[in-house]
């Protein structure tokens, strides 16, 4: 799916999954995005049904996304509490 937003050209190449969703139906995803026809980078943020608006959210590179899975695969998430 390639989109292009005002200036922001987009294209989701992979989806890898939705890590949950707002009230609104808005659902906070991890997919593969290449954007302005960049190398594909790890992106999470909120996006709607269709993938046409997107909210504000993060992209990482691979050695980014690397040390960020390091930072939790030792972090005790159950300290977060709820």
């Amino acid at each position: 799916m390639s989109e292009q937003r005002g200036e922001l050209k987009f294209e989701i190449t992979k989806e890898i999954g939705v890590i949950g969703e707002g009230s609104k139906g808005w659902k906070k995803e991890v997919n593969f995005v290449r954007w302005n026809d960049r190398p594909a980078k790890l992106d999470i943020r909120d996006w709607n049904e269709t993938h046409e608006k997107m909210g504000k959210g993060v992209t990482l590179s691979r050695d980014e996304a690397r040390a960020l899975l390091e930072f939790l695969n030792h972090t005790d998430l159950d300290a977060l509490g709820e």
